[in-house]
């Protein structure tokens, strides 16, 4: 049983799949993902390991080439990229139908609220009443987890990162420079990044700072007026395009909260296995959270596929995965921080950022991260 449809969901299900399984996604929601508004970008090593599943988007959004970062209207860094930009929506729904397509069944309206181990498995009990069972549990139910409250009735709370997000889509506007490369620009007041689609348009993201986290219900209290208002405003007095990209949009998404897990102590237990966001979410400046889940759901499936015990399979994944999750959640964190300087930190910001990323480039010093691939055929071990 999955518990969540967003992408880890459907991934982890395509590699149970291949391992020879029989899972069954089981979504809270009543419904698909159309109309889920947001897009994200998945690096080089998501994309690899969804080519072990023999999966492509090589038809979905634009292919993202190469990163410029701008301050004050001036360019400090280029830097290529080996990615795809897509949007959730068209995200989601690619990954369910190819799941639907290979056989495993998705059931809709299924909030899980509890499950216990049973002598045989486990019992999964939803929202509406029903109830479900079967040899393993997985949790790839975000952020939230319910799955890992079961889990460990302890386990910490997402960490906020000071910043919030919204963007949207701009029309009719033709700006300079390469279609789908990412231009990321360090405002004064607030970071702005957008991408030229090669079919016209402009896809956008506005990450305001919050030193407070706000609640749901304060963020759903701001009009769409208000936010447009309130971008101009951060934007004002800095050089570039935003302000005539936020113009030129229609609608802009209402913001949320972002988040990051520094560390999730208990991973699993016996019967059940958190994977995704549920288990180590990274926060949005690190380029990775969705091809991070994706990786999950092939090393998982190749553990289940070559490990009888569960609770063994559960091991060897968690010790295939920790260090290099977190030591990428970290990394996440540390690219935040410079969105948020203050004039001093700016300043130095602009001034060594040239320098940093040119040694990253020479070193290639984030190798660690975008090289990284699953063998699928390598055998999974239990760990000693």
């Amino acid at each position: 049983m999955i518990i969540g449809g967003g992408i880890a969901g459907p991934v982890t299900a395509l590699a149970l799949r291949k391992a020879g399984l029989d899972p069954v996604v089981y979504e809270a929601y009543d419904k698909g993902s159309d109309g889920v508004g947001a897009f994200l970008t998945l690096a080089e090593n998501g994309l690899a390991a969804l080519e072990v599943l023999d999966l492509s988007l090589a038809d979905l959004g634009m292919d993202t080439p190469a990163m410029v970062m701008v301050s004050r209207g001036r360019e400090l860094a280029t830097a290529p990229m080996r990615a795809r930009t897509v949007t959730r929506a068209e995200l989601y729904s690619a990954l369910r139908d190819e799941a639907v397509r290979r056989g495993v069944a998705v059931e809709y309206g299924k909030r899980l609220v509890d499950a216990e181990t049973t002598p045989t498995g486990v019992r999964a009990r939803f929202a509406d009443g029903t109830t479900a069972e079967g040899d393993i549990l997985i949790g790839a139910d975000g952020l939230r987890s319910r799955t890992r409250t079961i889990i460990d009735p302890k386990a910490p709370a997402a960490r906020h990162i000071g910043l919030l997000n919204t963007g949207g889509y701009a029309h009719g506007l033709s700006l300079p420079g390469r279609p789908g490369v990412a231009h990321f620009v360090f405002g004064r007041r607030c970071f702005f990044g957008y991408l030229s689609h090669p079919d016209g348009g402009v896809w956008w993201f506005a990450n305001p700072p919050a030193k407070r986290e706000p609640t749901r219900e304060e963020l759903a209290a701001i009009t769409p007026g208000q936010w447009r208002a309130r971008l101009v405003d951060l934007f004002a007095d800095d050089t570039g395009p935003m302000l005539d990209i936020i113009a030129a949009t229609g609608h802009i998404f209402p913001a949320w909260n972002t988040y990051d897990f520094p560390r999730v102590p208990t991973w699993h237990n016996d019967r059940m296995v958190l994977v995704g966001d549920a288990v180590h979410a990274a926060s949005p400046s690190s380029g990775q959270g969705a091809s991070l889940a994706i990786e999950d759901a092939v090393v998982l499936g190749r553990c289940l596929r070559d490990l009888d015990d569960p609770a063994v399979a559960f091991t060897a994944f968690r010790a295939a995965r920790r260090q290099r999750v977190e030591r990428v959640v970290a990394q996440g964190r540390r690219n935040g921080n410079g969105k948020m300087q203050g004039p001093v930190g700016a300043a130095i910001r602009d001034l060594i950022l040239p320098v940093v990323m040119r040694r990253v480039a020479e070193k290639d010093l984030l190798g660690w991260m975008y090289d990284y691939r699953v063998d699928w055929d390598e055998p999974a071990t239990a760990p000693r």
